[in-house]
């Protein structure tokens, strides 16, 4: 035998002593988790099993999107279709109306930080069971359990020419300011934005109750007796912790914006004067069933699926835990 062959031997026999000497002693380690076959098992389990939920949300949402892809390159009048491709798309980023359109959506989230400060305030105040607090939460939440097209005609009323408002300043001796809102472009905007301030107030409400609820008194007992007062234990104590649900709210509210303000402009002023309050959401409509082209509204539909599809993958990164986090 060689001494190459006599060295292999050596080198195998201690390989098998080590093996050996630590089943002995109890640190051989264990075949991973990821490689067992009971595991394998399971996962193809798993997958055949999600397989029919899948094979549903396909069906319903993964054809309709692909249908709508299609459609959005071609000129459709609801029976027939005209491809002519992604041409289409660059006609419509070249389109004044549309950026026009795109500002409206980008003013009416100015109105966001409002829709939740406002609710944040009113919280603090019911949570601290200031006289009639039962009642007035009560009212705050109102709005909530109101439909939109109600909140939507109350708003009309309220802020037309003859409407509620121009009612108030007459009695109060401002007569002379008064204007019908919903006939300027900007004043209708204005006029949109506060009646959608106004819809969220109870759902931001109850949001920001609920974390309220969930904070440990004795937190804000420890910060009274290091003497700060309301203001500053509301600022360093409660605001911090109710950081969760405030981003809560910001997405629910950001979501609203984009896409739940049809009711309210299809009643108040039905997009106008103008494109003056005419929102993507709202401009697929008018496109679609009032200038009868489909493709061109189904166009509108994919670009506002991708600005929300974008907005919720942002927001979703914002309300990550931080790095670290966890037991």
């Amino acid at each position: 035998m060689s001494f190459a062959d006599a060295g292999l031997d050596q080198a195998a026999g201690s390989d098998v002593a080590r093996r050996r000497a630590r089943r002995a002693s109890g640190t051989n380690r264990a075949r991973p988790a990821g490689r067992s076959p009971l595991t394998r098992r399971r996962r193809r389990a798993g997958l055949l099993l999600s397989l029919p939920a899948v094979a549903l949300v396909v069906a319903l949402l993964g054809v309709p999107i692909g249908q709508a892809v299609y459609y959005s390159m071609t000129i459709w009048n609801g029976i027939t279709a005209t491809w002519i491709g992604p041409s289409a798309y660059k006609a419509t980023f070249t389109d004044p109306i549309f950026w026009r359109v795109l500002e409206n959506n980008g003013l009416l989230l100015l109105a966001v930080p409002v829709a939740i400060g406002i609710p944040l305030a009113i919280a603090a105040l019911l949570h601290s069971h200031v006289r009639g607090w039962r009642f007035f939460r009560s009212v705050y939440f109102l709005p909530t359990a109101i439909s939109w097209v109600v909140i939507g005609m109350f708003a009309l009323r309220f802020f037309s020419a003859t409407g509620v408002l121009n009612q108030l300043l007459a009695k109060v001796g401002l007569g002379a300011s008064a204007t019908d809102m919903l006939a300027g472009e900007h004043s209708a905007l204005a006029a949109l934005a506060i009646t959608f301030i106004w819809s969220m107030l109870g759902t931001n409400t109850i949001i920001f109750l609920t974390g309220m609820a969930t904070l440990d008194p004795t937190l804000i007992e420890a910060a009274r007796v290091d003497g700060l007062t309301g203001r500053q234990i509301f600022f360093r104590v409660t605001l911090p912790l109710l950081t969760r649900f405030v981003q809560f709210a910001f997405v629910i509210t950001v979501i609203s914006a984009f896409s739940a303000l049809f009711s309210l402009i299809f009643v108040m002023t039905g997009g106008g004067p103008g494109f003056g309050t005419t929102t993507l959401e709202f401009f697929v409509y008018q496109t679609g069933f009032q200038q009868v082209q489909f493709g061109t509204g189904a166009l509108y539909g994919i670009i506002l699926f991708v600005i929300m599809a974008v907005v919720g993958l942002v927001q979703l990164r914002l309300i990550k835990p931080d790095d670290g986090e966890g037991w």
